[in-house]
């Protein structure tokens, strides 16, 4: 029982870090139940406890599917990405990520059609078609919910910041090692080797334009040819005439 609760309060300090307990400022009635309070800045905070508690529901869902593939994990940010990746890597469930084609679930003549068993979203507000055709075809929906989320159509709601890299990351981390846990091949005893940084979503032009400002700004000025002509030349300038 220790053990559980130092596992649980380490996954809290965690969610801190990645601030996944600050909301939207807009709150949607239906998200009110999981907020504990507001900041000074008029910031809901979530309650991580019901952030947890969800998770875990969400993991026990997925958990009992006996085929892997028939959960289908799909998101239209560019953030969150490589975290749905990375989740559908280490639980062998389908991913879609990008733009929605419709009629995935609905239309049988599309070629990509699938029929999953669940669906998860990395936010309702940008994949409403995903969760439209879903609950058409009687699929059942997890979702991660930011403050002002609408809850329509979505069957299990993970209350958290949806929208910051570092959060959505760490909630498909916690989610994919739950799930593991759940289905034996993790143990609760023995921390995941896989770290959440590996699900972390990373921007490579920005990541090598501030490398380049950062080596332009520290490297030395070497002289060059046209340095050294260019001070010769200023040297003959100067030189009084005889």
């Amino acid at each position: 029982m220790e053990a559980v609760n130092q596992q649980r309060s380490q996954d809290i300090l965690k969610l801190l870090a990645a601030k996944t307990h600050l909301g939207s400022e807009q709150t949607s009635f239906q998200m009110k139940r999981y907020i504990y309070k507001r900041n000074q800045e008029g910031i809901p905070i979530f309650n991580l406890n019901k952030t947890l508690e969800k998770l875990n529901i969400a993991a026990r869902i997925i958990a009992a599917i006996e085929n892997p593939a028939d959960v289908l994990v799909f998101t239209s940010q560019v953030e969150g990405s490589r975290a749905v990746y990375k989740f559908c890597q280490y639980t062998e469930a389908q991913t879609l990520a990008g733009r929605w084609t419709p009629g995935a679930l609905t239309n049988q003549i599309t070629r990509k059609f699938i029929e999953p068993r669940v669906l998860i979203v990395a936010d309702p507000r940008l994949d409403t078609n995903a969760i439209r055709e879903a609950a058409q075809a009687g699929i059942p929906v997890i979702a991660f919910c930011n403050a002002d989320a609408p809850l329509e159509f979505v069957d299990v709601a993970i209350p958290c910041n949806n929208r910051s890299t570092h959060s959505i990351a760490l909630m498909f981390w916690l989610l994919a090692r739950e799930v593991q846990r759940l289905r034996g091949k993790l143990s609760r005893d023995v921390d995941w080797e896989v770290l959440v940084d590996m699900f972390f979503y990373r921007n490579l032009d920005e990541e090598d334009r501030k490398k380049e400002t950062s080596d332009d700004e520290t490297a030395p000025h070497q002289q060059t040819e046209w340095d050294a002509a260019g001070s010769d030349w200023k040297e003959t300038a100067a030189a009084p005439q005889e």
